[in-house]
């Protein structure tokens, strides 16, 4: 499992918003998309 997919699958599991992922870690949602679709690891 990439990370990507282990990030997508636990916010949909958890019921998370991208936003909501972001505001949490503290990072911009744009960031949490990047993450997901693995354009961005950082």
């Amino acid at each position: 499992m990439s990370f990507a997919s282990g990030l997508y699958g636990a916010r949909r599991k958890s019921g998370l918003s991208q936003e909501a992922v972001a505001e949490k870690l503290g990072v911009s949602r744009q960031t949490i998309s990047k993450w997901e679709t693995g354009v961005s690891h950082n």
